[in-house]
């Protein structure tokens, strides 16, 4: 079955409001999202630490990602990725509040 990351997309979602969270694909050991965001954020203070491994790449928009162990926001454009080990505390510092940033994420058992 064939499936474009850019169907039924709203044009954005206001800045404030949920994230939008679609499951593509969900397997034994491994689950495929599509997020979009607009100008959402990890709260002040939290961290996620996932039982699972996650890569997720920028299609369009930009965010910045926060590991815990080095306090460097990393900067993701499109075709941006970045891996994050199972257990690895990191948070969302931000994402563009003008621009719907859509993410791939993919998350695996180690």
């Amino acid at each position: 079955m064939a499936l474009n990351l850019f169907s039924n997309l709203p044009d954005s979602v206001v800045h404030g409001e949920a994230e939008i969270f679609d499951i593509l694909l969900s397997a034994p050991g491994i689950k495929i999202e599509r997020i979009l965001s607009t100008g959402q954020a990890s709260p002040p203070g939290f961290w996620y630490c996932q039982s699972q491994s996650e890569w997720v790449v920028v299609i369009r928009g930009s965010a910045g990602v926060k590991f815990e162990e080095d306090d460097t926001v990393r900067i993701l454009h499109p075709g941006d990725s970045v891996h994050i080990p199972a257990h690895c505390r990191h948070r969302v510092e931000w994402t563009d509040p003008q621009e719907p940033t859509l993410w791939l994420a993919v998350h695996y058992s180690p």
